[in-house]
């Protein structure tokens, strides 16, 4: 044959899958109603405050927490997804969910942070019941939680690259979905806008 056939092959797109995730208000909402995994809710807005995966904040040990003076805390850690070795600054808020002591070095260093968290059908009735319970209607998982802390970032003004690292994605591609999202929502906040001014 004279020519590849293959290269006239178009490949098949990836479809664009809906990326749910939570307001501030609704995150707020959660905050303040009980759950009856309790070490589930904590484990879920820990990750709407960091992005991180559930599967790294299952495997955290406290000897990946750093907390620095005058510099705040820090968790440093292989991600289990990508393989990639992240050093990531946490909030004192974020760090107040893993119910530690003021420094995570007096825990004992190879003792998980959320010692007994686990997924599966059973424990996850209790996360739909918790946001169910808080008048959200939306279709949350776990993973939406990493969702709303990117779409966060982006919607406050935190910039891609810097956003991107903090979720240790690897190409920028994956990052630009949360920014098309955080496009839409103030597109239609301008046009609600649009439509009070004109009435």
């Amino acid at each position: 044959m004279q020519s590849d056939l293959n290269a006239r092959v178009k490949p098949i797109q990836s479809a664009e899958t809906r990326r749910e995730y939570l307001t501030i208000d609704e995150l707020n909402k959660l905050v303040k109603k009980d759950c009856n995994n309790p070490l589930m809710k904590r484990a879920a807005l820990f990750s709407a405050l960091t992005g991180l995966r559930f599967s790294d904040i299952q495997k955290m040990v406290w000897g990946e927490l750093e907390w620095v003076k005058e510099q705040g805390y820090f968790l440093n850690f292989n991600q289990k997804k990508t393989k990639g070795v992240e050093v990531l600054p946490i909030s004192e808020q974020a760090y107040l969910f893993t119910e530690g002591p003021d420094n995570p070095k007096d825990m004992p260093q190879d003792k998980r942070v959320f010692e007994g968290l686990k997924y599966s059908a059973y424990h996850n009735k209790h996360l739909f019941q918790w946001i169910g319970a808080a008048g959200i209607t939306k279709d949350i998982t776990f993973h939406c939680f990493r969702h709303t802390y990117a779409t966060l970032q982006l919607h406050g003004g935190t910039d891609i690259y810097t956003v991107s690292k903090m979720l240790g994605h690897k190409d920028l591609k994956t990052t630009q979905i949360y920014a098309k999202i955080v496009d839409e929502v103030n597109e239609q906040q301008q046009a609600e806008l649009s439509w009070i001014c004109k009435r």
